[in-house]
């Protein structure tokens, strides 16, 4: 029984935490709010974003950017219920769940998406001597075996030992295996200048028993893949069955050994084989569960049990074969499958599932791939890289996760090393932000400075009871420059014919004045500056006038803008929220160009308020502290106390 359950509530387990099962949690506790609790149940407390392991395997991002934490990903939806544990058995006639820790859990509905597994087709040494590339651990694995690989050849003294050392083998043409060796092209030259190699020394090999790679990719961009890694001296071994794996080598069928101590596998995949212990109808092949069209298992159609995600084996009325083991196809059948949950505990009619798979992506590298999107349009290089990444930020956001957006953008984007990012390291520059803590204070001192004569007007500085007064931003006087603010204060007076020609008299004066105006990005000794804009442009006025319609709003406005601008001088000179009082001081400086209240001269405003957002008040500023600890109370407070996984 799931602990603190309510009985009176249907009760959906979720076998797994890979993308399938994130889905279909996310969708049944949206639509089941009050109608049922979901139990979500993995060996991890984390998921695992699949489709970065090689990019952690190459140690070009930390692990934590593709291992989401569960309790951070659930910590709103209330009606769901995490449990760390492996299930080892399934009686499907009393709806019970066998767990390894925590014994028998009984259930309403189940929803099997464990998930596959790589597939080694029986060769013989795979398994003992071979790394495969389909979880968190496979991945650390490989990575510390790089690192320890190389560092044993750069002690090698012995050529052909150091060449078979250094020769890095994938096995497998398909989209996991180009991408990760597309990764150890990067990776190779980063290895060979921190151990003092020649960067020719390293051999990079994939191994394919069919005469062409990326076989489910569209022949044009397979081409443009081959081009790339000729290009980089990947050696393409086609046509070459490998049939055993040794600690030092690899056998080819009808061909010579490859010397090698590594041999990354990755040529298949296929359903978990832990579902063999669920007594569930399998496929033919690959290990997967049979199911309709409804993700039902089939042969337990009434019985509440649904299969999604890779280990589901429902065969497409389209293609006559089983879907895609692919991401669309895993979120789209746990879709499926909750959608038909909440259609029987509703009463309504079910779904029946349909395959809409938008177009393959492919990355060799972080900086170059392909893409194809929608059947018809071709992408390669750093259009294709784009895409990848707006496919990843619109996932984490897919499933309400602004943490790992963040997370994916500071790893992928501005704290790369090596150059290794889609802009070539140019985003990714981590200066030091020590340098720019003297622009910072005196950027506050110039808005503080700015600021003054709006608080003082004629008074003096040096006495506060002498501000406020005339000239000041305090008064009743209207110091905005919007013509319909001084045609209302006229009108409300009762303004003279002479009034009127005084007034035509300032308007000609200052219109002698833009006339002698000149541009310039500095004070010139002689000139006068000349303002952005003169005026409020046509098209943004009734917006202005919505803002500030009447005299009351504008002196309002004048006196709420006079306390801001001092609020936000004196947070650049302490440091404190420096990179949002930069971004409103830049946004500030937007607004002032557009209302004609600012000049050419002072431009250089807009760009060191975008300069200074680089986190300038952690060095020598109360951010330093403030920052920490606002993060540490904000996240206790958004996501709650992180929880033991055992407890």
């Amino acid at each position: 029984m799931i602990i603190g359950a309510d009985m009176s509530k249907k009760r959906i387990a979720v076998i797994g935490a890979g993308i399938a099962d994130v889905k279909a949690a996310k969708t049944l506790s949206k639509k089941l709010k009050n109608d049922a609790e979901i139990l979500l149940i993995d060996k991890h407390s984390y998921h695992t974003m699949m489709t970065q392991l090689h990019e952690v395997a190459a140690g070009r991002v930390p692990f934590t950017n593709a291992q989401y934490d569960l309790q951070k990903l659930f910590a709103h939806q209330k009606n769901v219920q995490l449990l760390t544990d492996e299930v080892i058995g399934l009686d499907k006639a009393a709806k019970q769940i066998t767990t390894k820790y925590n014994g028998v859990i009984t259930y309403d509905y189940v929803i099997i998406a464990i998930g596959g597994e790589p597939n080694d087709f029986g060769v013989s040494g795979v398994k003992a001597h071979g790394f495969t590339l389909w979880s968190m651990e496979d991945a650390l694995k490989i990575r510390r075996h790089l690192e320890k690989t190389v560092e044993q050849a750069a002690l090698e003294h012995d050529d052909d030992k150091r060449k078979a050392l250094l020769n890095f083998v994938v096995a497998g043409s398909g989209f996991t295996g180009i991408e990760m060796i597309g990764e150890l092209i990067d990776w190779r030259r980063i290895a060979a200048r921190e151990y003092k190699l020649d960067e020719s020394e390293f051999t990079l090999s994939v191994v394919e028993m069919m005469p062409t790679i990326l076989n489910t990719l569209d022949r044009q961009d397979a081409d443009k893949v081959v081009k790339y890694l000729t290009k980089h001296h990947v050696n393409l071994l086609l046509n070459h069955a490998i049939t055993e794996v040794a600690a030092d080598h690899v056998k080819i069928k009808d061909g010579e050994n490859v010397p090698t101590h590594t041999l990354i596998w990755t040529t298949g995949v296929q359903g978990n084989t832990q579902a063999t212990s669920y007594g569930l109808e399998k496929t033919e092949r690959g290990e997967r569960l049979t199911a309709n069209a409804y993700m039902e298992a089939v042969g337990f159609e009434a019985l509440g049990i649904y299969v999604a995600g890779d280990v589901s084996g429902y065969t497409e009325k389209e293609t006559g074969r089983p879907t895609p083991q692919i991401v669309e196809a895993a979120e789209q059948t746990a879709h499926i499958a909750s959608l038909n949950i909440i259609a029987d505990i509703k009463g309504t009619e079910k779904h029946t599932y349909v395959g809409s798979y938008k177009g393959t992506m492919v990355s060799v590298g972080a900086k170059w791939g392909v893409a194809e999107l929608f059947g018809k349009v071709h992408l390669s290089g750093f259009f294709a890289m784009a895409v990848k990444h707006l496919i990843f930020i619109m996932y984490t956001l897919q499933i309400g996760s602004l943490w790992y957006m963040f997370t994916y953008l500071k790893n992928e984007i501005f704290h790369t090393e090596h150059e290794r990012n889609l802009f070539r390291g140019h985003t990714s520059r981590l200066g030091n932000v020590l340098w720019s803590v003297p622009l910072r204070i005196f950027y506050g001192l110039v808005w503080l400075v700015e600021a003054t004569p709006k608080w003082v007007g004629d008074g003096k500085l040096w006495d506060p009871t002498t501000w406020f007064g005339k000239g000041s931003w305090f008064t009743n006087d209207i110091h905005l420059p919007f013509k319909w603010l001084k045609e209302t204060a006229d009108a409300a007076a009762g303004a003279s014919t002479g009034a009127a020609d005084a007034t035509a008299s300032a308007s000609t004066a200052a219109e002698t004045t833009k006339s002698t105006a000149e541009f310039g990005l500095s004070y010139s000794f002689g000139h006068e500056p000349m303002a952005v804009l003169e005026k409020v442009p046509h098209w943004l006025k009734p917006l202005f006038k919505f803002m500030i319609p009447n005299e009351d709003v504008a002196l309002f406005m004048q006196k709420f803008m006079s306390v801001v601008e001092v609020a936000l001088a004196l947070a650049l000179i302490v440091g404190a929220f420096t990179w949002l009082a930069s971004a409103a001081t830049a946004a500030l400086t937007v607004m002032f160009v557009l209302s004609g209240m600012f000049y050419w001269v002072n431009i250089w405003f807009l760009f060191v308020a975008l300069a200074l957002m680089n986190g300038s008040g952690r060095a020598f500023g109360l951010d330093k502290w403030l920052q920490p600890w606002l993060q540490k109370h904000f996240f206790k407070w958004w996501y709650g106390k992180s929880k033991s996984i055992y407890k």
